[in-house]
């Protein structure tokens, strides 16, 4: 007999992994506790959902695992008042998310494809504060003001300055920094007057940031 954990047990395993770790708050439980995370997922990965590890996605691309994203969507440190730009929608699991924590969550892809099933999964669940757009996000996405809290889930080789400008002033950015064949880190970026302060949090493996928008898909 084949068993499958429930929804709700999966979900009392994450938190026991992530129970006691530094900077996960309740808030960012209980958003994710409220997006249904199967939906997020292709069928062939259903019994991963909710793993701490990639999971394979459409287009060649992939999610990073349940704990991280709840750890890095932590560390913005969001608010009902905060503009956030994301780039790299995946499945759109994380801008569901962070929709239920901001005031307005704009997404960006350079697949089409992804964008447009991501907006089908999150119109879905009656959340109306996302905005999708299919473009090159390797410095942001300008032309609908700046942006209190931005993340980005690939990696940059140095220190992403193309981003100060689409950042309001104080606010804050989520990196990774790092060539892929060295140590990553992940950095809280503030931005003070026209430059960034940095603060290093722990190291991880990111996918280096693609340019330019996808030709086919």
């Amino acid at each position: 007999m084949n068993y499958r954990m429930t929804d709700r047990e999966n979900f009392a395993a994450f938190l026991m992994r992530v129970r006691g770790k530094e900077g996960i708050e309740q808030e960012v439980l209980d958003a994710i506790e409220a997006t249904p995370r199967r939906g997020f997922v292709p069928n062939q990965w259903q019994d991963a959902a909710f793993c701490d590890r990639c999971v394979p996605i459409e287009c060649g691309e992939v999610i990073e695992g349940l704990d991280l994203q709840a750890r890095l969507i932590s560390d913005l440190d969001l608010d009902p008042s905060h503009r956030v730009l994301e780039i790299g929608t995946g499945s759109g699991f994380s801008a569901a998310v962070m929709a239920r924590l901001a005031h307005r969550v704009t997404t960006v892809d350079r697949f089409r494809s992804l964008l447009e099933q991501a907006r089908n999964r999150i119109q879905a669940l009656r959340i109306d504060n996302v905005q999708f757009r299919h473009a090159d996000g390797k410095n942001g996405y300008a032309g609908e003001g700046t942006y209190d809290r931005i993340i980005v889930w690939a990696a940059f080789p140095a220190l992403p300055r193309g981003f100060i400008d689409v950042l309001a002033s104080g606010g804050m950015m989520i990196a990774v920094i790092g060539d892929g064949a060295e140590e990553q880190m992940v950095a809280r970026l503030t931005k003070v007057g026209s430059r960034f302060e940095r603060q290093d949090l722990f190291t991880v493996r990111f996918q280096p940031l693609a340019e330019s928008i996808a030709a086919a898909l």
